[in-house]
């Protein structure tokens, strides 16, 4: 049987996301769509668009449907939060599966609220705002502390908690101006969620869909650093996570998929373990980001990227699982300073613990990088990763990871390359 063919939007950075071409590829013939010639990418596909600008729709779907009379496809896929509402626009023009109207419920972080609301999905107070006074208003409305979300924006970019009307003054205009960060996103004229800090641990689900059955596959634990942000700095996957029978907290993930509409993809959804019960914070309409699925296909957990292309074609997806089962986790690391001139990353080997199963820069040479709130995920300067059969374990052995990371910067006064 031949190969199906997949139409990829855009591959993402190499660190975060050669995993997944490198999967789909052993299964599928993909042809890229990218701004630039593909250079590590071209192991991994068969042909390649260059498109001038990933936003332009009419472009790409032209690009699409003229690649397409050549070998028509079979299903197209994207997992970049800024252009997945894009890529569902193209799947409808060529027929395949995809609906863009339920992808834009997702990226409209206000739309998504509205939708649980009406599901009756536990979730926190929200109020959509447009300027400081509003926002005020319904911070005193929900009570302190509260946080600060930009509709449109992911990766935590510009969300913020405020525990006072004084400190929501001050950190209002880095929600507003977050908007910058992303110039590809929509904005709007009320573009701020005011919402309920949901006090306690977060977790993430990613779920497969497939003709409206909800298969919740990889369960995640976040590790948040350098409050009031809300950067993630690790997660830990574990197979055996108690989490797993919390029929609540399955309940709620299953019902934000259905109150959204969601019936054919994978998701990612974000959800805050509270004393009231589990509270939606938001459902992505991708697969999810910080290499947890690259976790979870380490650790002997299915493939979640080969799973997203079977369900982008339209096919049931494969959920095999390995025999043996691990604990695998991820720590990312963060420059000292702001606006650090990276010259040198580096591991010692020698001071890596036998748990560390990858490891490597995410920083080179010349780069800029600063710690929260100035970078968030485009500040980190590497990452590893563990694994083990024990949680705690793998926590361990990255503190220790990180004592072996040796980060070289040009020293204070050296101009910052013009980017």
């Amino acid at each position: 049987m031949d190969k199906a063919h997949l139409l990829v939007i855009t591959p993402g950075l190499r660190a975060y996301r050669e995993y997944l071409l490198r999967s789909i590829s052993r299964e599928y013939r993909i042809h890229l769509v990218t701004t630039v010639p593909p250079t590590w990418e071209r192991a991994h596909i068969d042909d390649c668009t260059v498109v001038a600008d990933l936003t332009d729709t009419e472009e790409l779907v032209r690009a699409a449907v003229h690649a397409a009379r050549k070998q028509p496809f079979d299903g197209v896929i994207c997992w970049d939060e800024t252009y997945i509402v894009q890529s569902a626009r193209i799947a409808a023009a060529l027929g395949l599966p995809g609906d863009p109207e339920v992808i834009e419920r997702c990226r409209d972080k206000h739309r998504t609220r509205v939708l649980l609301d009406a599901g009756d999905v536990p979730q926190p107070r929200h109020h959509l705002v447009s300027g400081l006074e509003e926002a005020l208003e319904a911070a005193d409305g929900i009570g302190y502390p509260v946080v600060l979300k930009p509709r449109a924006l992911a990766g935590s970019f510009g969300v913020v908690k405020a525990d006072s009307p004084s400190q929501l003054r001050r950190t209002i205009e880095f929600t507003d101006a977050s908007g910058a960060m992303a110039p590809e996103l929509p904005t709007y004229a009320s573009n701020i969620l005011v919402e309920e800090f949901a006090r306690g641990p977060e977790i993430s689900v990613d779920c497969v869909v497939h003709r409206g059955a909800v298969r919740p596959v990889c369960l995640a634990r976040k590790e948040l650093g350098f409050a009031p942000y809300f950067e993630e700095t690790g997660h830990v996957v574990d197979p055996a996570d108690p989490l797993w029978s919390d029929g609540a907290l399955m309940d709620a993930v299953t019902r934000a998929h259905t109150a959204l509409g969601f019936t054919d993809g994978v998701t990612h959804t974000e959800i805050r373990l509270t004393s009231d019960g589990p509270k939606l914070i938001e459902v992505n309409a991708r697969i999810g980001g910080g290499m947890i699925p690259y976790l979870h296909l380490l650790g002997g957990g299915a493939d979640l990227g080969l799973a997203a292309a079977a369900v982008a074609c339209g096919r049931p997806p494969g959920l095999a699982t390995a025999a043996r089962r691990r604990v695998c986790a991820i720590r990312f690391f963060y420059p000292e300073r702001e606006d650090s001139v990276i010259e040198d990353v580096r591991f010692e080997d020698a001071g890596l613990p036998a748990q560390i199963v990858h490891c490597g820069p995410l920083a080179h040479q010349g780069e800029v990088k600063s710690p929260p709130p100035r970078g968030l995920m485009d500040g980190r300067v590497a990452y590893a990763i563990a694994a083990d059969e024990d949680a705690d374990a793998c926590r361990a052995a990255l503190e220790k990871a990180g004592t072996a990371l040796r980060v070289r910067v040009a020293p204070d006064g050296t101009p910052v390359p013009a980017p």
